[in-house]
């Protein structure tokens, strides 16, 4: 692990302890929740991996946070502000691709806002999220292939689609030059069925 993701991955692992501590959960309890493993909860409290994207996406709908609230201090600001640079960075390739999480707002209603760059011949692929869960991307350069569900479609520079992110999708660069794009995530109701199990 290089030195930026060591520390994200240490910042992501005190957020996870600190919200599964306030609950006053066992590892055994956010593991159910979240439906990943107790030693997959021990690695991402201890720092000691560099999880996926879906993987924390189930570990912050099961505490009822936002992704974007997990990979962030806890402080409430009114007006956040993320600099250049300063973004969390959540996928990489060797070929460098980039998939950095920049923007985001509160639960219950969540948008992520990301900032992505494929390198030659990256491919990224995530599972479903929750129910009812929508992205729109825009191609700021390259081209961009998106495959949601069983629809393929090319995008090119300017170019945009919706679609829905509670099917399997994937985005590609099958070109031999770089391709950067936007990413929104609205994710609707995050935590609200774990915070009811939670209490129960």
């Amino acid at each position: 692990m290089d030195e930026n993701i060591a520390t994200l991955a240490s910042a992501i692992g005190v957020r996870v302890k600190q919200e599964r501590q306030a609950r006053r959960w066992t590892l055994d309890q956010l593991a159910e929740a979240a439906g990943v493993s107790r030693r997959m909860l021990v690695n991402v409290e201890q720092a000691t991996m560099n999880p996926s994207v879906g993987t924390l996406l189930r570990i912050s709908d099961a505490l009822g946070v936002g992704l974007p609230d997990l990979v962030q201090s806890p402080e409430p600001k009114a007006v956040k502000v993320t600099r250049k640079g300063e973004g969390a960075v959540l996928w990489s390739s060797e070929s460098g691709g980039r998939g950095v999480l920049v923007a985001g707002t509160e639960p219950p209603e969540v948008v992520e806002l990301w900032d992505w760059t494929l390198g030659p011949g990256d491919q990224h692929s995530s599972e479903a999220h929750t129910p009812g869960t929508k992205e729109l991307l825009q191609v700021q350069d390259g081209t961009v292939t998106v495959v949601a569900g069983d629809q393929t479609v090319i995008l090119e520079v300017g170019d945009s689609v919706t679609f829905p992110g509670d099917v399997a999708h994937s985005y590609a660069n099958n070109s031999a030059e770089a391709a950067r794009f936007s990413l929104a995530v609205f994710e609707r109701g995050v935590g609200s069925g774990h915070r009811e199990t939670g209490n129960a």
